[in-house]
């Protein structure tokens, strides 16, 4: 029996999965970590723990299997796109990991923006430059702590910093590049003239390749500290959004997925390049060879309901500890029976600023039609109908690019609701399902892992033989309610957006 490893460098731990070839997880390992905020709108991350929680996190599986290292076919890598490390010339961090969430770089953002021209840099990378992106923050150290600067030798990304840990060599893969404002997406390699405008040598760059594609193999030195053989392959991965979709079976032309996270993401497969002209989607290369991918994000998707139960269902929440009762379930079960479009109320679901489609940091929660008639079960329902059309701006775009989703997984706590998914169905006007597929990003790598060692071979059939459907929930909405309430929704935020920002201020 193979058996293949993934490893997923997230923001708060290093998730760990070992399968094997039928797909069964056989182990898992979540070592936790922390992140700093040295400042307003920071957000730091030690590279050096990733580390620690990858050595952690390979002897804990492999202790738990109860399996000899030689097994593992092979090792899979993916985690928190965007990060910046920047390594000296003996190969040591010189400071802390930017992060994914850090918001520092509006300035760096604008002005690469104006340097190579806006519609140039979506052709060119199939996004705007925002500031989670790396472009900006290298940018930022070039100007803020030129010391640093004039020392870097190696740019990496957070999984990348790892595989170099694992074998002391430089790797990327095209899905994970593709987030950091230098790749030139259409060809799948570096862009000359995007790593010129940010003052970056292309030697700094680290090869970047397919995600399947077998990059570089375990050192003795890394063998020796996580239990691993030495020479077992590296696979190159993908960054966690890709490997995501690749471990919920989004690896042909009409797969969409919808996570509802803390925040939301729509994520759809594409067979050629498309892009959104005014840059209200993400368009990245997929982890699937020669594939691209669509995403819209949403900053506060079941974040949304988890902000609305913490803030007015305390009573819920103290009695938790004191009976079985889930105070979501209790809020859901109000909710459900309230009838579709909540009798007029609408949540406009912007409680940390918005990003698809609206790319505004300023954009504000609303509850909108409040009457005496609204009870807390017509709100609830209305924060639950707000997310999802939010989610449903984003699939309403890719339609509008050509894509035609057949169905749409749905993952994530908030698809635990029945009446959630439900809600999905009946409002994006597309069946629902669930796969069987639990384990994210790094379920995700460790099936790329598989088709680099050719335990499978190719990515679509290492989703057929692992991944299955365990439910599949069709529309069942007869009335035009929600296209009219969907409708009131998108015509709020243009009205309100002037307002937002000037109460910002």
């Amino acid at each position: 029996m193979a058996y293949l490893l993934g490893i997923d460098v997230g923001t708060s731990s290093v998730k760990t999965v070992l399968l094997d070839q039928s797909g069964k997880v056989v182990a898992t390992a979540s070592p936790e970590h922390s992140f700093s905020t040295p400042k307003p709108l920071w957000a730091e991350s030690n590279p050096e723990d990733w580390w620690k929680g990858t050595i952690t996190g390979i002897k804990q599986v492999l202790g738990d299997a109860k399996i000899t290292a030689d097994k593992i076919e092979g090792v899979g890598l993916t985690g928190q796109m965007h990060g910046l490390v920047l390594l000296d010339r003996g190969g040591e961090v010189l400071r802390p990991c930017i992060m994914w969430n850090d918001q520092r770089t509006a300035a760096q953002c604008k002005a690469i923006s104006q340097s190579v021209g806006v519609e140039r840099v979506v052709e060119l990378t199939g996004n705007p430059v925002l500031p989670g992106f790396t472009a900006p923050k290298i940018v930022w150290i070039k100007e803020n702590e030129p010391e640093a600067f004039a020392k870097v030798t190696k740019i990496l990304l957070p999984k990348d910093y790892i595989r170099y840990r694992l074998s002391g060599e430089y790797f990327t893969d095209v899905s994970d590049a593709s987030g950091m404002s230098l790749l030139d997406v259409a060809h799948r390699d570096w862009s000359g003239e995007m790593l010129e405008a940010c003052g970056v040598h292309r030697d700094w760059m680290a090869e970047v390749t397919e995600s399947p594609v077998v990059s570089t193999k375990v050192s003795a030195e890394a063998a020796r500290l996580t239990g691993l053989i030495e020479g077992t392959p590296i696979v190159a991965g993908g960054g966690d959004q890709a490997a995501q979709a690749i471990g919920c079976g989004i690896v042909r032309e009409g797969n969409v997925s919808a996570t509802l996270g803390t925040s939301g993401v729509v994520f759809a497969q594409s067979d050629k390049y498309r892009v959104d002209p005014k840059g209200r989607l993400h368009t990245f290369c997929h982890a699937v060879p020669g594939k691209y991918h669509l995403m819209g994000v949403m900053l506060s998707a079941a974040g949304s309901f988890q902000w609305y139960r913490n803030t007015f269902c305390g009573q819920e929440l103290k009695n938790e500890a004191e009976t079985d009762l889930d105070s979501y379930d209790i809020l859901t079960c109000e909710a459900s029976k309230i009838s579709p479009g909540s009798e007029g109320l609408i949540f406009l679901p912007y409680l940390s600023g918005e990003r698809t489609p609206y790319p505004d940091p300023e954009a504000k929660g609303v509850f909108f039609g409040m009457t005496l008639r609204h009870t807390r079960a017509h709100f609830t329902r209305a924060v639950m109908e707000g997310v999802t059309f939010g989610l449903k701006d984003s699939l309403e775009l890719m339609r509008e690019l050509g894509i035609r989703p057949q169905q749409v997984v749905a993952s994530g706590g908030g698809a635990k609701s029945a009446l959630w998914r439900q809600m999905m169905a009946d409002i994006f006007e597309t069946p629902i399902v669930t796969t069987n597929s639990t384990e994210g990003a790094a379920y995700g790598a460790a099936l790329l892992a598989g088709v680099g060692t050719k335990v499978y071979p190719s990515i679509e059939v290492a989703c057929e033989k692992t991944i299955g459907l365990t439910e599949e929930i069709n529309p069942i909405e007869k009335t035009n309610i929600y296209k009219e309430r969907y409708s009131q929704y998108r015509k709020l935020y243009p009205s309100l957006k002037d307002q937002f920002a000037a109460d910002f201020k």
